[in-house]
């Protein structure tokens, strides 16, 4: 057993990746990556109305919201999250999650370590 401070970990900045756009982005990875082979878990922050573009994982994904207020959106719409809220993405399913313009999200993210992300770009 281990415990990991979020203080302890560093943010990553990830603004800069294809994947996102409009603001700042960092990952704190928490759990996963080279510890573990059942999880990735870690902390995702959007600031001041960043967002990703619609993507699909090979793996279901988990969403629970931790700060700020957020959107998680599919093909067939947008719903707004707030803290505590939690979303359920299964793999395959077409979709983007981002901070509200103007708001700064954050939550955490919860994937397969094997999970592939594939990008669609407007």
């Amino acid at each position: 057993m281990y415990v990991t401070r979020q203080s302890d970990v560093n943010p990553e900045e990830a603004g800069d990746a294809p994947l996102f756009y409009g603001g700042r982005v960092t990952r704190q990875p928490l759990v996963g990556r080279t510890d573990q082979e059942d999880y990735n878990f870690g902390i995702v922050s959007f600031y001041d109305g960043a967002k990703n573009h619609f993507h699909t994982h090979t793996s279901d994904q988990i969403l629970f919201a931790t700060k700020g207020l957020g959107i998680v959106a599919s093909e067939e719409g947008e719903i707004e999250m707030e803290v505590g809220d939690t979303a359920f993405i299964p793999a395959g399913e077409k979709h983007w999650h981002g901070a509200v313009d103007g708001h700064d999200f954050s939550h955490i993210s919860l994937t397969r370590p094997n999970s592939v992300t594939e990008m669609f770009k407007p």
